[in-house]
């Protein structure tokens, strides 16, 4: 039995903040945005939407798009580090509103990384057999955590949610490996202070990335049998461009072949990769048996890589 995408969504809030707008709020300024971090804008919710809204939307649109029900979730997986509140948590809210009423529901926290963490937890979910349907949503409220008089991290981050129906896929298709990993010894460059705030310490975080992402993708790659040139398509976690076009260089991928979508929506943690990866398919990026690799890290330090054949 074979764990692949059903279906795929996402959901962004309207209110969109440029650079320019950044400029009234910190010290700094579009060029310099743009130049560091590729983004020209991102999203930000309202103060009466929460995680937990903008979950549920993201999983409405995945659910229509597989074609499952929501009664016929076995399992939802919340990847957050910004949940409404510590319990209950955001997977029971959405398992409520959605009216998944058979489906077991927990949160998962691996920051960045933690929508891969929910997509392998479905795989084994699904490949035991014990579940037939599961719910994985990547879903983030950074302004909630944001220092907006810290430069080097406010103009990073957006809110948003992506989702995906993990389920039995044919034969050669769907996730055909994965590596899992994080180093709690780095947990220190990257984390939630006393203020609830988000800290980072952005040398150490670029030079971890650039080295792991293209390590992972590799190591996926290899583990069945293929190679970096194989990779039709790159998906990874939103961060920086200047990290992504690193790692995108040393795999030797051409930038067309690379989902980016920082530019408009910034850095969204675990909501990053699946946004990415649905708005890729409904673009027609990806199509049937593309090989594509969704690669992340994130606070803890951790990381996590899949390789996947696309189709059902």
């Amino acid at each position: 039995m074979n764990a692949g995408v059903l279906g795929t969504g996402h959901y962004l809030p309207t209110k969109v903040v440029t650079n320019n707008d950044m400029e009234k709020i910190v010290d700094t300024n579009d060029e310099w945005i743009r130049t560091r971090t590729g983004i020209e804008e991102r999203r930000f919710a309202e103060d009466d939407v929460n995680t937990s809204d903008m979950a549920y939307f993201a999983a409405l649109n995945a659910l229509e798009e597989a074609d499952v029900a929501a009664e016929d979730i076995d399992l939802i997986l919340v990847a957050t580090v910004t949940p409404d509140t510590p319990f209950p948590s955001v997977a029971c809210m959405i398992q409520d509103k959605l009216g998944a009423s058979k489906a077991a529901a927990m949160d998962v926290s691996a920051a960045c990384s933690g929508f891969m963490y929910g997509m392998i937890t479905a795989k084994q979910f699904i490949e035991t057999g014990a579940y037939k349907k599961v719910l994985v949503v990547g879903t983030e409220k950074l302004s909630k955590i944001t220092n907006w008089e810290d430069r080097g991290t406010c103009v990073l981050l957006g809110d948003g949610a992506g989702a995906a129906v993990i389920g039995e896929v044919s034969e050669g298709r769907g996730i055909l490996s994965f590596e899992l990993g994080a180093n709690g010894a780095g947990g220190k460059e990257l984390y939630q202070d006393e203020n609830d705030y988000l800290v980072m310490n952005g040398r150490e975080v670029f030079k971890f990335a650039v080295r792991q992402m293209p390590e992972s993708t590799v190591n996926v790659v290899e583990k069945i049998g293929l190679n970096k040139e194989d990779v039709d398509y790159l998906i990874p976690h939103q961060a920086n461009i200047r990290i992504m076009d690193a790692a995108r260089e040393r795999l030797g991928i051409s930038a067309d072949k690379m989902a980016t979508t920082i530019k408009k929506y910034g850095n969204n943690s675990s909501a990053s990769i699946p946004m990415a990866l649905s708005e890729s398919v409904k673009n027609g990026k990806i199509k049937d048996d593309d090989l594509i690799v969704l690669v992340g890290f994130g606070g803890g330090l951790t990381w996590g890589a899949v390789a996947m054949r696309w189709g059902r």
